[in-house]
């Protein structure tokens, strides 16, 4: 293996969100990267695994057996099964695998788990909130600017009409005592259509709204906001937001369930000084922490484990 340049096979289900994390933390360590998307048959599909043998004819995608990889990293349920069977096939492949795979952490060479999922072993490595592929690069920063990031219903909190009046009603009493704010909103995949309407028909005279249309500008509000106001249901936003070492306002959501492990993740950002609770404010603060870069460290990490290993 070339320890300098290592070939990785980045795989993933094809969600943004874990293929942010597996850009982030393969970069870190090479840039020869190759991106696979990942599908199953039934019933594999729908299963942890470990309850099933795993076989080629099991995966919907190809696999480019031609271009064997030094290091497969992988995200997700659906990855795993993907990990596992190329750690048979390739002799020396080291596989990584970020979150939780929900089985034995010996079947990885390295696991990437945040501390909330409160996951441990010899051979997993804790990050502090999400890895992601964001990194500081210092724009100039508007000093006034403010960024608005919305997410939407998930399986742990309620996100419908009455969640959105009550954010459009903060927004304009914050707007109302803080007149030099410049606020920008800006929506997820996850965001409905009826909470789009909520957010434009309200906010629309006293904020630019980017709802899904034209370029994106997330990475570079992330660069040049000053501050930020989340929405809870996400802890990649959130996570990728804390790059800026800025201060991050959290809107929290309304719990379908309680999830110890999300409420974990909050606490953790919160006491280390990262964000803040939006409900709990009428004028913005200013505040420094030091800013999250979880990729490059973890990425520092295995980068020394691998060249150690490999003398």
């Amino acid at each position: 293996m070339n320890s300098n340049n290592p070939k990785i096979w980045a795989v993933t289900d094809g969600s943004q969100g874990m293929i942010s994390q597996v850009t982030g933390l393969s970069k870190q360590i090479s840039n020869n990267i190759t991106h696979i998307k990942t599908d199953l048959i039934f019933p594999w599909n729908k299963l942890q695994p470990g309850f099933l043998p795993i076989y080629k004819w099991i995966f919907k995608n190809k696999i480019p057996i031609d271009l064997k990889p030094d290091i497969l990293v992988s995200c997700g349920r659906k990855s795993v099964y993907f990990s596992l069977f190329c750690k048979k096939k390739f002799y020396n492949l080291i596989n990584i695998h970020i979150q939780n795979p929900k089985i034995s952490p010996k079947n990885f060479n390295f696991i990437v788990s945040p501390n909330h999922d409160k996951f441990y072993g010899n051979n997993v490595l804790n990050s502090i909130g999400a890895l992601h592929h964001l990194s500081k690069n210092n724009q100039n920063i508007n000093s006034n600017l403010l960024t608005c990031i919305i997410g939407g219903d998930n399986q742990h909190y309620y996100f419908g009409i009455k969640e959105a009046n009550k954010l459009c009603d903060k927004l304009f009493e914050l707007k109302k005592n803080n007149q030099s704010i410049e606020l920008q909103i800006i929506t997820s995949r996850r965001t409905s259509d009826l909470v789009k309407k909520i957010i434009t028909q309200r906010l629309d005279n006293i904020t630019n709204i980017w709802s899904g249309e034209g370029e994106n500008p997330y990475e570079q509000a992330i660069q040049t906001s000053s501050f930020f106001i989340v929405t809870s249901d996400s802890t990649s936003m959130i996570s990728e937001a804390a790059i800026s070492g800025r201060p991050i306002y959290i809107f929290h959501l309304p719990f379908k369930r309680k999830s110890s492990r999300i409420s974990s993740f909050h606490n953790e950002f919160n006491q280390l000084g990262i964000t803040r609770d939006i409900e709990k404010i009428n004028h913005f603060e200013n505040w420094e922490y030091n800013l999250l870069n979880e990729s490059e460290r973890i990425g520092n990490i295995i980068k020394k484990r691998i060249i150690k290993d490999n003398l």
